[in-house]
């Protein structure tokens, strides 16, 4: 019992540094990606540094629903690797270790690792989402220009679309500015101006766009009839409320608890795209956290069976097994959501694929027996491998 306790921790030992580190890459990866938006922010649109940290701290809990099963793979796949090229799988074999007996710490990290990814899912996600709404919201009130990207057709309010050919941040003028209204179902208006300016409100969420030197053209549906209105100063309303989604406004999914999203499946009558994304959303919750488990299992003989093999194999065939994972749930993501199939197919198929791999993979292992699928990878990244050596040979002795 004593020597089972120490083999297990030790393993557990060895899976947290790259399970850290492979959090840490990806973050960094992350901001990277979000670096050019945010300086856009503190730079044109004055925003506080301290708020950009805040929008960053609510967008990490949908980043690390993702990041948490991959780093959990690659910590189980480097930590096999590395006992494998050590010689301390076959150690352990030859001390009465079975390739089973080594899987109790595996299934006691990935189950942790679990366990963090639905605190993320059930709790962060929309914590997070509605965090961020309620902070761009009290952000755009002191600086209702940040949400408008000059030249580009803007499609944040509800049936409203406007369109800025540029931005005085100074002054906060809007030069040439188009807005198409459908706000009304029978009189539809096509709004032109030369300039415009916008006055937020003290009080709510409305939004008043003052316009300058323009002109209106209404059409009346129902009267099949057009007419045209010159203005020297028109005001139009904007409610950013409803365009962020505010304390009062509706949910989207990501934005609803677990059981927000239980009651509003019940409720909506409708079988659109709202009630399958909603659907999907409920499946999610519970399909990604539980990856962490299979995409663990399945890293174990990955990384036993790249022992003969360079370290960047074994990493390369587990990016190519998570990236497989994700395209199946992506596709299950778009079908389901289109309602081509049952959202909870779309969002389990990844999981019993990646774990009918893993498992059998897992099996062939355990009986010392060779999977072909590896073997064939195997040959082929010898292959390579000897092609780049000879050139870089061939190019040495020249």
């Amino acid at each position: 019992m004593r020597k089972k306790h120490i083999v297990f921790k030790y393993m557990l030992g060895e899976m947290l540094p790259p399970f850290g580190v492979t959090l840490l890459v990806f973050a960094l990866i992350f901001l990277m990606t979000r670096m050019l938006q945010l300086t856009d922010y503190v730079v044109n649109f004055r925003v506080g540094l301290g708020h950009v940290m805040m929008l960053l701290m609510y967008s990490m809990p949908f980043f690390l629903i993702f990041v948490i099963p991959m780093s959990t793979m690659m910590a189980v796949l480097l930590t096999f690797l590395r006992m494998s090229s050590d010689n301390e799988i076959t150690a352990l074999k030859a001390a009465g270790w079975s390739l089973y007996s080594l899987l109790p710490p595996v299934l006691a990290f990935c189950t942790a690792a679990a366990l963090l990814t639905a605190s993320m899912s059930f709790i962060g996600l929309p914590w997070g989402r509605m965090a961020a709404k309620e902070l761009l919201i009290d952000v755009a009130r002191q600086n209702v220009e940040i949400g408008l990207k000059e030249r580009s057709f803007e499609r944040t309010f509800k049936n409203v679309v406007l369109y800025v050919g540029s931005v005085d941040v100074e002054s906060r003028t809007l030069h040439h500015v188009f807005i198409e209204d459908r706000r009304d179902k029978q009189l539809s208006s096509t709004i032109m101006a030369s300039t415009g300016r916008i006055i937020p409100s003290d009080g709510d969420d409305i939004w008043q766009l003052r316009l300058n030197d323009g002109v209106i053209v209404r059409a009346d549906r129902k009267k099949s009839s057009m007419f045209t209105v010159n203005f020297d100063s028109y005001d139009f309303n904007l409610n950013l409320g409803t365009a962020l989604g505010a304390r009062d406004g509706e949910k989207d999914e990501e934005e609803m608890y677990f059981k927000e999203l239980l009651t509003f499946v019940k409720r909506y009558n409708k079988k659109d795209d709202r009630y399958y994304l909603a659907l999907l959303e409920v499946h999610k919750k519970f399909s990604i956290p539980f990856s962490c488990i299979v995409l663990g299992l399945a890293a174990v003989p990955l990384g036993i069976v790249s022992r003969s093999a360079r370290r960047s194999f074994g990493v390369a065939l587990g990016l190519g097994l998570f990236l497989l994972y994700y395209l199946l749930l992506s596709a299950g993501w778009v079908f389901g959501e289109a309602g081509k199939y049952p959202p909870m197919i779309g969002m389990w198929v990844p999981n019993l694929v990646i774990g009918a791999m893993g498992g059998f993979s897992l099996v062939r292992m355990a009986k010392d027996r060779p999977v072909a699928l590896f073997a064939w990878f195997q040959n082929k990244a010898r292959i390579l491998s000897g092609k780049w050596g000879g050139g870089k040979e061939a190019a040495a002795k020249s």
